[in-house]
C-alpha cells in the first residue's frame, strides 16, 4: 500500500514511530519515544527521546511548534508521563502548550505513570485518542515493556553455526564462522539491545571486549553509550584483568557468592542452580539494575540452560555457508531430550541475508 492511501493518522503516527527509533541505543533505560505535532494538516513540530536525563519527546516536539502548537493535534508513541523524574511531567507541558487533540499509541507501563498522563490530559479537557499502532509501539520498546510487567528483561539469544549446526571446532577454534557483514549486524543487535550478557567460559576461552564499534552502527545514529557488559560466573573465576572489565560501561559480575570486585565492576549475588546459577534470579538481578533488554552471546551449555528454562524471548540465528563436521561443538546443549514431542518448538519470524550468511529470527512456541 502506498503512503498516499494510509489514513493521515496511522501516517503520522508511523512518522513518529520512526522519530522514536533514533534513540534506540541511547535512551536506556528510559523508553524510546517520538512525538510530532499537527495543525491544519502541517507539521509544526517533532522530536524523539535522545539520550536519558535529557527532555522527552514532546518537550523537543512542543519546542519545535512554539506558539502555534495551540489548537494543535500531537501524536506521540508513549503516553506523556505525568510524574517528576528527572525531568518534568510531559502532560503538564502538553496542556500549558494549549494542544486540542493528543493520540497516543500504547499506555506507559511504568506503575508512575500507568494512565495517569492520560487521565491528566483528559481532566484538562483534551482529547485523547488511545491505541493508534500499539503493537508497533510496544515492539520499539518490548525491554523496557518487559521489564515493567514481567520485572525482567527482554532476552535475545544470539547464536552463530556452520550449516550443520556448528559452533566451533572441538577445538575450540571458531574465528570466523560468519563473515564480516554478520559481526558488523551483531555490533548492531549489541547497541539497540543495550546489554551484552556472557558466561565464564567465553570468557576464559577467548577474552572478549563485548563493547560494540561505534562504526558498525552507521552515522544515521547518535551513538554515546557502550552496551553493559555482564558475566555469569557462579564461582568467581574471571580474572580482574579480563578484558570484559575494561572501563567505559556498566559491569556486572554475577557470581553466587558475595565478595570483592575489580573497580568499577557491580557484583550482584544470585543463588545457584542444579545447572550453574538460577536464571530467572539472575534476570530479576540485573531488571533491578534498569536493564531493559539482554543480548545472551555465549556457549552451548548456557544457550541451552535459557532455552529450556523458557527464558528466551527471541533467538537470532546467524548461518554460515560451511560444514565444520560431526567433531565440531554443538549450537546448544539440551539435557534430557530423548524424544521427539519433547523437542523445543520455534516459530520463524524473520530470514535475510547478510553478506554471505543467513540470518533467521525466531521465537520459541509456549507448549500448552
Amino acid at each position: 500500500m502506498s503512503d498516499s492511501r494510509v489514513p493521515v493518522p496511522e501516517r503520522l503516527m508511523a512518522r513518529a514511530l520512526r522519530l522514536a527509533e533514533r534513540g534506540g541505543p541511547t535512551t536506556h533505560p528510559n523508553p524510546r519515544v517520538g512525538c510530532v505535532i499537527v495543525r491544519d494538516g502541517e507539521v509544526i513540530g517533532e522530536g524523539w527521546h535522545e539520550r536519558a536525563g535529557e527532555p522527552h519527546a514532546e518537550v523537543h516536539a512542543l519546542r519545535a511548534a512554539g506558539e502555534r502548537a495551540r489548537g494543535g493535534e500531537l501524536f506521540v508513541t508513549l503516553e506523556p508521563c505525568s510524574h517528576h523524574g528527572r525531568t518534568p511531567p510531559c502532560a503538564d507541558a502538553v496542556i500549558a502548550a494549549g494542544v486540542r487533540k493528543v493520540w497516543v499509541a500504547m499506555h506507559d507501563p511504568n506503575p508512575q505513570v500507568a494512565g495517569q498522563g492520560i487521565a491528566r490530559l483528559r481532566a484538562a479537557g483534551i482529547e485523547v485518542v488511545e491505541g493508534l499502532m500499539e503493537r508497533e509501539a510496544r515492539a520499539l520498546n518490548r525491554g523496557f515493556v518487559s521489564r515493567m510487567t514481567r520485572q525482567r528483561p527482554w532476552v535475545t539469544l544470539k547464536l552463530a553455526a556452520s550449516l550443520d549446526g556448528r559452533t566451533a571446532m572441538a577445538s575450540g577454534e571458531s574465528r570466523w564462522i560468519t563473515g564480516a557483514e554478520a559481526r558488523a549486524d551483531v555490533q548492531r543487535l549489541r547497541a539497540r539491545a543495550g546489554a551484552v550478557l556472557t558466561g565464564v567460559g567465553t570468557v576464559l576461552a577467548d577474552d572478549p571486549q563485548l563493547n560494540c564499534r561505534e562504526s558498525a552502527i552507521g552515522d544515521r545514529q547518535s551513538f554515546s553509550r557502550q552496551p553493559d557488559r555482564i558475566v555469569l560466573d557462579s564461582d568467581a573465576r574471571v580474572p580482574a584483568q579480563a578484558k570484559v572489565w575494561n572501563p567505559g560501561a556498566r559491569r556486572f559480575w554475577v557470581t553466587a557468592q558475595p565478595g570483592s570486585a575489580p573497580h568499577g565492576v557491580q557484583r550482584l549475588t544470585v543463588p545457584r542452580s542444579a545447572s550453574g546459577l538460577a536464571l530467572d534470579g539472575v534476570l530479576a538481578a540485573l531488571a533491578g539494575h534498569e536493564v531493559n533488554e539482554v543480548l545472551v552471546e555465549c556457549g552451548a551449555r548456557l544457550a541451552g540452560a535459557f532455552l529450556q528454562q523458557r527464558l528466551v524471548d527471541e533467538l537470532i540465528l546467524y548461518l554460515a555457508p560451511c560444514l565444520l563436521g560431526d567433531d565440531g561443538r554443538a549450537l546448544a546443549q539440551l539435557a534430557g531430550i530423548d524424544r521427539l514431542d519433547q523437542r523445543l518448538r520455534l516459530e520463524w519470524l524473520d530470514l535475510r541475508r547478510v553478506g554471505p550468511d543467513l540470518r533467521i529470527t525466531a521465537r520459541p512456541v509456549e507448549e500448552s
